[in-house]
């Protein structure tokens, strides 16, 4: 099978959408397929391996100058050699030019366009667009969703939280829960000590981890507060923030204003495969509260280090926490999630059992299978867009045939 991603989104800029990406193309094309990347061009930087991947140049945006929106004449000035290419699939991965783009090339190819749901917008959009009421933001979202997904022969999306919310604003697509996977290497356990070293962090002080986008959306205020009231009680407390994003320096003048200057370090993007491990392994306890979260693939990415994870289980993350395997439930309260957190971290061997327990568990979302799923969502979906003309054929004449975009 050959697919076309498209995407205004992609390493080397970090975020769940070029984690998830990157995975499926690392498992499609270990199976024997080829995958092919339309992506944004981030100012000549790429990625250590750019086989089949075009770089479009993409336009900044003003109000979150890390992302980029795809040019459409440049993209479509690739329409030839796309065409050429004979592609089965088309796999549009965001909502914004990619998905436009998307839709017109697989209307000019003639096949089936797919979509996967990475993003709960409803909740986003006003956080960087605050001059606009949000009232009229959510209602601005769900037209957008509602016109986009009904657009497309199908739709993936990551968790059953994420399905629900699209139901509801009426979208009728054909849709499946296929979340992302773990790959293997994962699963390899960092070096903890080194990191901790590296970064003149006491070996035995205790240390929350938060590793993702640094955005507003994803409720790190909230893990500063928490970390405010902990500190009464553990005054040592250390909170890691691996990441970056538009909301980095806000959050710096909160944890000041909280008197965190010595117990939150704010680490910037690190590497995926050499330093986020060891990240990772540092940590006694892995924390997160986002309430937007699609899926939140970097709990499982926690627990396959052995990490125990504290967090919330708000829409996505519904379908990833089992109390018990691996994670505790906190409610969205600073005192029950801090009481939790300060058990944990006053329990050292019932973390490391939990952690333990998590590893096994996050055994269970192997990328592999979900790969074989989503290429069973792709092979069902090429064969439902082929009956199409053969209904067609059966009650129209001839000289209408062609009349269809599909």
């Amino acid at each position: 099978m050959k697919i076309l991603m498209v995407s205004d989104v992609y390493f080397p800029r970090v975020n769940g959408v070029s984690t998830s990406i990157s995975t499926y193309r690392g498992e499609l094309e270990a199976r024997g397929h080829e995958v092919h990347l339309i992506v944004p061009d981030y100012d000549g930087l790429v990625t250590d391996d750019e086989t089949r991947i075009r770089r479009i140049p993409a336009r900044h945006l003003p109000f979150d100058p890390e992302d980029r929106l795809l040019k459409g004449a440049c993209v479509l000035a690739q329409r030839d050699a796309v065409k050429e290419a004979d592609f089965d699939l088309l796999h549009i991965q965001t909502p914004f030019a990619a998905h436009y783009l998307g839709v017109r090339l697989a209307r000019e190819l003639g096949i089936p366009r797919v979509e996967t749901y990475h993003t709960y917008f409803e909740e986003y959009l006003y956080h960087y667009l605050p001059f606009l009421p949000k009232a009229s933001m959510r209602y601005l979202a769900r037209a957008l969703a509602r016109r986009q997904c009904n657009d497309l022969h199908a739709l993936a999306v990551p968790s059953s939280g994420m399905l629900e919310v699209l139901r509801a604003y009426g979208i009728r697509t054909h849709a499946e829960i296929i979340p992302t996977g773990l790959p293997e290497e994962n699963f390899i356990h960092g070096d903890g000590a080194a990191f901790r070293a590296r970064y003149g962090i006491a070996p035995q002080r205790p240390v929350m981890l938060y590793v993702g986008r640094v955005a507003f959306e994803k409720n790190i205020g909230f893990l500063l507060k928490m970390t405010a009231r902990l500190k009464l009680e553990i005054p040592e407390v250390l909170l890691l923030v691996a990441g970056e994003g538009p909301a980095l320096n806000a959050l710096k003048r909160e944890a000041e204003q909280l008197g965190l200057s010595g117990n939150v370090l704010f680490l910037g993007y690190l590497d995926r495969k050499r330093e986020l491990p060891d990240c990772y392994r540092a940590a006694n306890l892995f924390v997160f509260s986002s309430r937007t979260e699609t899926q939140g693939l970097v709990l499982l990415e926690a627990m396959a280090q052995s990490v125990p994870v504290l967090a919330l289980a708000e829409m996505g993350t519904r379908d990833v926490l089992c109390e018990g395997r691996g994670a505790m439930i906190a409610a969205h309260e600073v005192d029950d999630f801090a009481a939790k957190a300060r058990w944990l971290l006053r329990q050292p061997e019932e973390a490391m059992h939990l952690g333990k327990l998590g590893k096994k568990y996050a055994g269970e979302w192997s990328a592999g299978a979900l790969a074989e799923k989503m290429l069973d969502f792709y092979q069902r979906t090429i064969e439902r867009h082929l009956e199409v003309p053969t209904r067609a054929q059966a009650c129209l004449p001839t000289t209408c045939l062609n009349a269809g975009d599909d």
